[in-house]
């Protein structure tokens, strides 16, 4: 009865052909539904007729794209959409790792005007672009969404209600067409758009994710599989480079932690003695709320003023705030050394196969961080690969990519029904674990708490269980 349901909606449904796990090269296995949050039941292999390119030529504008492609000669297409915090992108990627076009719209002037993101105010922000990125995607590709094989979208973690936006638009744009979905984990696709980018970045590498929201280490076993070497106590690198940013006065405009960065290159990174966080906690989790206090007081201690802008000040005063910006970087970097070298050691006992550490998320584009995750890397004879700038803070190519590899492994969810109403529940996921968690070095009370993160199985434990046929 399913299969005649599959049929008169344009789609094959098939017996569950292959599991998640350990599958390579599968690229022609599209669409195996590997489950959700919820539910039993059979698992259907779902395959859009048709999805492909349009036969006629397809122009196309995006960055990094020499010429053109036409009929089926651009493979299949995946859409990208990203809303899970301040910033709506979308991007359509190639299975076979073209980016043919992308869009992003910023929250820069709210996170300026309002010192963060506001909840209620991003999610207006997403609701009012989604339609316009999307479109903008679809343009520079040069194509249309009855082109498209599929639609990826990040479910989490996120603000829900800037998740909603998203998941929302990707799953109309999934019904009106009948296409297969890829629910993406955000942080995943960080880690994995350095295979996009990257020649010769295969399975297993160690994986440093470093933004405003989160700090992880990660061993990437493969697609969906992730043992999570640490995580973030407190506050992440991101949140504390914007704070510090704030408390010097600087112009947030482009961002805290660039602005930050600017500003310390004209500073005495020793002027100030800041203590290097959790020295004595021989794990690879990471703090940064006691640094951030440590600056904030020696902030006032020397009166500086964040109402005055920097560009307001004396050459005495800026060259304290540069001192105090260089000092907070260098204490802030040596705390990510520290981890990630223990991180490295773990993760190659592990699996002494390792070869390569991928750093991702906004943080990476700071030069110091590469800078000095390339030593560590050289000492130990790996290779440190970084996605571009532009694709390390959110945006919908990551997202894309993301789906691709899931696509492209077989690992899909069927198409929403042609009749869901408008107020559908959607799986939403805000706090959504990613890898499973390494015990050595971890704290109790850190383990306590880590369980309490969400409601969700991680998606390593996800994919696993469908692996083991525990749908």
């Amino acid at each position: 009865m399913a299969a005649m349901a599959c049929t008169r909606l344009g789609f094959e449904a098939r017996p569950l052909l292959a599991m998640a796990l350990g599958l390579r090269g599968l690229g022609g296995l599209r669409g195996l539904r590997v489950g959700d949050a919820g539910g039993g039941g059979v698992r259907w292999r779902w395959k859009a007729v048709g999805g492909s390119c349009r036969s006629a030529g397809v122009g196309v504008r995006a960055r990094g794209l020499r010429g053109g492609v036409s009929g089926r000669e651009c493979g299949e297409l995946i859409l990208g959409i990203e809303t899970s915090c301040d910033d709506t992108g979308a991007a359509v990627v190639t299975t076979d790792g073209r980016i043919l076009g992308e869009a992003l719209s910023s929250q820069a002037d709210l996170l300026v005007q309002w010192g963060g993101v506001v909840p209620n105010l991003a999610q207006d922000a997403h609701a009012k672009a989604i339609d316009k990125v999307v479109a903008d995607a679809l343009a520079n590709a040069g194509v249309q969404e009855e082109d498209l094989s599929a639609v990826a979208v990040t479910i989490g973690p996120g603000l829900s209600m800037c998740l909603r936006v998203g998941v929302s638009k990707a799953r109309d744009i999934a019904r009106v067409h009948r296409l297969p979905m890829v629910g993406v984990h955000h942080m995943e696709a960080h880690a994995l758009v350095a295979r996009l980018t990257e020649k010769g970045v295969e399975f297993p590498f160690v994986v440093l994710l470093v933004s405003g929201g989160h700090n992880l280490l990660l061993l990437a076993q493969d697609v969906g599989q992730y043992t999570q070497l640490g995580t973030t106590v407190d506050d992440a690198i991101g949140e504390a480079y914007d704070k510090t940013a704030r408390l010097l006065g600087l112009d947030l405009k482009r961002g805290g932690g660039p602005a930050l960065e600017q500003l310390a290159l004209e500073g005495n990174p020793k002027a100030f003695n800041f203590s290097v966080p959790m020295r004595q906690r021989q794990n690879c989790n990471f703090s940064y709320a006691g640094l951030k206090n440590q600056v904030r007081l020696a902030i006032a201690a020397k009166n500086i003023n964040a109402e005055v802008p920097l560009s307001e000040t004396d050459t005495e005063e800026r060259r304290l705030r540069a001192d105090m910006a260089a000092s907070f970087q260098r204490v802030a970097v040596l705390h990510l050394e520290d981890r990630c070298r223990r991180a490295l050691e773990w993760a190659r006992k592990i699996d002494p196969s390792v070869a390569c550490l991928v750093v991702s998320g906004g943080v990476a584009s700071n030069q110091v961080v590469r800078s000095r995750l390339n030593y560590i890397t050289q000492e130990v004879g790996l290779r440190l690969v970084c996605p571009p700038p532009r694709l390390c803070t959110d945006n919908g190519v990551m997202v894309a990519w993301a789906g691709v590899e899931h696509y492209n492994r077989g690992m899909t969810q069927p198409p929403p029904p042609i009749d869901e109403p408008l107020d559908a529940w959607l799986d939403l996921r805000p706090r959504w674990q990613l890898g499973e968690i390494l015990e050595e070095g971890v704290a109790d009370a850190h383990k306590r708490s880590l369980k309490k993160t969400g409601t969700h199985p991680s998606l390593t434990a996800q994919v696993r269980s469908y692996a083991e046929g525990n749908c």
